[in-house]
């Protein structure tokens, strides 16, 4: 009796990974990548350390990564390192910068894989890639949600002439047990958890705003990418915590302008540290009065159709900060100066070659006097 012969069982390699980095700020060991491992290693990390660039961060074997320091920072930029904040997770922005590759994918370092309601560990990445690779409809709400997932379509009324949707350029995830919570409301609910899984997607409206999170989030650097950028937040500035969000409100008037579409909802992860509520007050208390004058900026901004690039708006947002936000204090004619500098960072270093794909060392990223951090892989991956 012949015997079946044995096969090999085909490994699935995920999606995009050669056209997708992710990026990681931190001050500490990155431990919490041994629970992401399944996921994220077959990508490529950007590793942005903040604080002490003395400070030497672990990064657990099996991972291809590079990591950047202030000190790597200041090389590569110079003078303009200046619009990078320090002390910050808003650094996160220069891994947006240096990577060469079409997608993005954020994550802070106390997020962990997330379980559904029937037990299952939820890739994350797997949904935003999914969530970046299919249309979005900011023009007309469809109410079955995203009517491009599997169960769903649009619905009876949703115009014919509206259904091809307009590309995604972020996708922008959720978090159990921790909330995303201000400080006040922090000190108000110290012990309140999000247990609630919400089984949906959704654009988010064109003219609507929407208060991003950077800790779980994922664009198309190709199509966004530029707009993208932090801030200056932390040390010497007078606020912190606001970072992602006004990222956020940057980009979605962006992308209104420019056609585009934004997505938020699932994937969740396990948010599992919740920060010190009087720290963050101290760090949000003017922007918390501030935002009140600056959701109406945005709410009015009307960028010239002129304005075609993700780069033209930007340069054009930054002068309507400094002409109407900068009245409320100098902090924002610094920043819309910052805003200027950035692009002209985004430009000067996306205007060198692309790396190419498994490359060991990644290109140089400034004029040739300057060379950036060996791409490292701490060791082979396990099979």
């Amino acid at each position: 009796m012949a015997h079946p012969s044995s096969t090999t069982p085909t490994k699935i390699i995920p999606p995009l990974t050669d056209e997708l980095d992710i990026v990681i700020p931190t001050i500490r060991n990155l431990d919490f990548l041994e629970q992401w491992r399944p996921f994220f290693e077959h990508y490529h990390l950007i590793i942005v350390q903040d604080g002490d660039p003395t400070k030497t961060i672990r990064v657990p074997d099996g991972f291809d990564y590079e990591l950047y320091n202030r000190n790597d920072v200041n090389k590569i930029l110079g003078p303009k390192a200046s619009c990078i904040s320090f002390k910050d997770s808003a650094c996160r922005c220069f891994g947006f910068l240096v990577s060469k590759k079409k997608y993005i994918f954020t994550i802070d370092d106390d997020c962990f894989v997330a379980k559904d309601p029937t037990g299952k560990e939820i890739n994350a990445l797997a949904q935003h890639i999914t969530n970046l690779l299919t249309p979005s409809t900011p023009n007309f709400f469809n109410t079955l949600y995203d009517p491009y997932r599997d169960g769903a379509d649009f619905v009876r009324g949703y115009p014919f002439s509206l259904r091809e949707g307009v590309p995604t350029a972020i996708s922008h995830g959720l978090w159990l047990n921790i909330p995303d919570y201000d400080a006040p409301t922090q000190l108000v609910k110290p012990r309140e958890r999000n247990t609630r899984y919400v089984d949906a997607v959704m654009t988010i409206p064109k003219r609507t705003l929407f208060p991003m999170c950077g800790m779980n989030l994922g664009f198309n650097r190709e199509l966004i990418g530029p707009a993208m950028y932090f801030g200056l937040m932390g040390d010497g500035q007078p606020i912190g915590r606001y970072d992602d969000m006004w990222a956020g409100w940057c980009c979605k008037v962006i992308c209104d302008h420019l056609g585009l579409g934004v997505k938020t909802g699932l994937p969740y992860l396990w948010h599992s540290k919740a920060s010190n509520p009087f720290v963050n007050l101290k760090k949000e208390y003017k922007g918390i009065y501030w935002q009140e004058d600056i959701i109406p900026f945005f709410q009015a901004v009307v960028l010239p159709k002129e304005c075609t690039t993700v780069q033209q708006c930007y340069i054009e947002l930054s002068k309507q900060v400094k002409e109407k936000l900068g009245p409320l204090d100098n902090y924002f004619q610094t920043l819309a100066d910052a805003m200027v500098t950035w692009i002209e960072a985004w430009d000067e270093i996306n205007s060198q070659p692309k790396a190419v794909s498994q490359s060991t060392t990644p290109p140089k990223s400034v004029s040739q006097s300057t060379t950036p951090p060996k791409k490292e892989e701490s060791s082979p991956k396990p099979k």
